[in-house]
């Protein structure tokens, strides 16, 4: 047992200096975007190189975290990956993770990039996480309801979880709103859109009942 929690402490150390090691990246990339005013173009891509293009290319990846690859190999394969598609800071930005062996984190640094980005436009973090799929009307409703019932401006991201009983759960910050449609519309305000709380709800419903 000793061992396991000596395993589990190293852990949450390793992951602690990993967000820490994110967070300075972020920074770097945010500023050098910054001066050359390309810093929606810059996020945009290396977003796009984190969700569409290393998960079909699992071997990317392990090249990138792997210390047993040489730099010249990296950097020529970042280059390939870039040609056409990327601006240069973008690249220039890729091969400093790659010259500092920092491309391991390369998901970690664009996910920080993107919230400092956030925070820098007034934008609060929120997980909208609901029981079906929205469209996107619906999506833009329920973001706009919650802001005006929290006072706030919001970077939304949507997740769907079949289980999730009260058919929706809105987490800002660190702050969660469990909604069971029941009660919660009050402890938001009660400003959200009941039609869309109604369809999630349904959606659920069906699903469950299927």
């Amino acid at each position: 047992m000793p061992e396991v929690a000596d395993s589990a402490v190293q852990s949450r150390s390793v992951d602690i200096s990993a967000q820490r090691v994110a967070r300075v990246y972020a920074q770097a990339i945010i500023d050098a975007a910054d001066k050359k005013n390309c810093r929606a173009d810059v996020l945009e891509e290396l977003e796009s190189l984190v969700r569409d293009v290393l998960p079909k290319v699992p071997r990317a990846l392990e090249v990138f975290a792997s210390p047993k690859v040489a730099l010249e190999q990296k950097l020529a394969l970042i280059d390939r990956i870039a040609a056409g598609r990327m601006q240069p800071t973008t690249v220039h930005a890729l091969h400093v993770l790659a010259r500092h062996g920092r491309l391991g984190l390369v998901g970690e640094i664009v996910a920080g990039a993107r919230a400092l980005a956030n925070q820098l436009a007034g934008l609060q973090q929120a997980q909208f996480t609901t029981a079906v799929p929205l469209g996107d009307d619906q999506q833009r409703q329920l973001v706009a309801d919650v802001e005006q019932a929290v006072g706030a401006r919001l970077a939304a991201s949507f997740a769907v979880n079949p289980e999730l009983i009260g058919g929706l759960v809105v987490m800002i910050g660190d702050t969660v709103y469990d909604q069971s449609i029941a009660t919660g519309l009050g402890r938001l305000g009660g400003n959200l859109h009941r039609r869309t709380i109604h369809e999630i709800q349904y959606g659920r419903d069906r699903l469950a009942s299927a």
